[in-house]
């Protein structure tokens, strides 16, 4: 599933065609991704123009000029496409391109008018339209934790998040509740950085490592946007680019490698949470 990193490499890459422009042509092919549509979703979207692209943790935020949000959430095989070539005027809706494309769009803004689609393979993504006035309140987002690269993340907020916590420090960073869009791969790479082990009890961090751990997960996720994001299968950007920070991996993946410090350590994968973990004995001590 793309991470923050990839999803704001996805904003990233919409935000010069999408943000000051308006909509046109929407075409929508089917009621549902892993939700249904919202209701005359086309219909809404068509000639609204968009005010911003933004990001609030693995969700893409646009709001709108018609008062709402389009709300989407790349679920694991979602990605936007944006086509070559500027498009000229055209009196039918935008046509459905690949097979698994399930909307597309016209945009008239700043870079000129540009065809944009969505595509999802396995159909776990999916879209919404939101009050703009009451985003933060709506269930998607309400009692999301701090961005990890905004000023409210800090070894001061981890340290009382994790007050007395009995559960591991890796599954615990994955809970969006305590920090907002970290995910499974980015959370390995951290520890392995602050020579956390993914076993050790959160509430058994001492504040001097939770200060070391915060700089390491700003730091991996603010060199993986730089490369683009991941791509370990289906993920890309909007202009069908691949991300490439997976050839900077340090941990996770590289079960039975060699540990990147001279330690002599060999990276362990043990399975927390229903998801892999990937770290190295020798320098992760317990």
């Amino acid at each position: 599933m793309p991470e923050l990193p990839e999803v704001e490499t996805v904003r990233r890459g919409l935000e010069p065609v999408l943000a000051g422009a308006r909509l046109s042509h929407v075409r929508q092919n089917r009621p549902d991704l892993r939700f249904p549509f919202p209701e005359r979703f086309a219909d809404r979207l068509d000639g609204a123009a968009v005010e911003a692209v933004n990001r609030r943790a693995k969700y893409l935020l646009m709001p709108l000029s018609i008062g709402e949000t389009w709300v989407t959430h790349l679920g694991m095989t979602g990605r936007f496409t944006l086509d070559g070539r500027q498009l000229g005027e055209f009196e039918e809706p935008a046509p459905i391109g690949e097979k698994h494309e399930h909307m597309s769009l016209c945009a008239t803004g700043p870079t000129g008018r540009t065809r944009v689609g969505f595509a999802d393979a396995r159909r776990f993504g999916f879209m919404g339209l939101v009050p703009t006035d009451r985003v933060e309140a709506h269930p998607w987002f309400a009692g999301l934790g701090p961005e990890p690269l905004g000023n409210a993340f800090s070894a001061a907020h981890l340290k009382t998040a994790f007050e007395g916590r009995r559960q591991n420090i890796k599954v615990s960073l994955l809970d969006q509740r305590i920090v907002a869009g970290l995910g499974n791969i980015y959370v390995c790479e951290a520890l392995w950085r602050a020579k956390i082990s993914p076993l050790k009890p959160a509430g058994k961090v001492s504040a001097a490592r939770l200060e070391t751990l915060t700089a390491a997960i700003r730091d991996v996720l603010t060199e993986a946007i730089a490369a683009g994001g991941s791509t370990l299968k289906d993920f890309a950007n909007a202009e069908g680019g691949q991300g490439y920070f997976q050839h900077r991996f340090d941990a996770y993946g590289r079960e039975g490698e060699a540990c990147g410090r001279e330690d002599g350590g060999v990276i362990r994968r043990v399975v927390q949470g229903g998801r892999s973990t990937f770290y190295c004995p020798a320098c992760q001590r317990a």
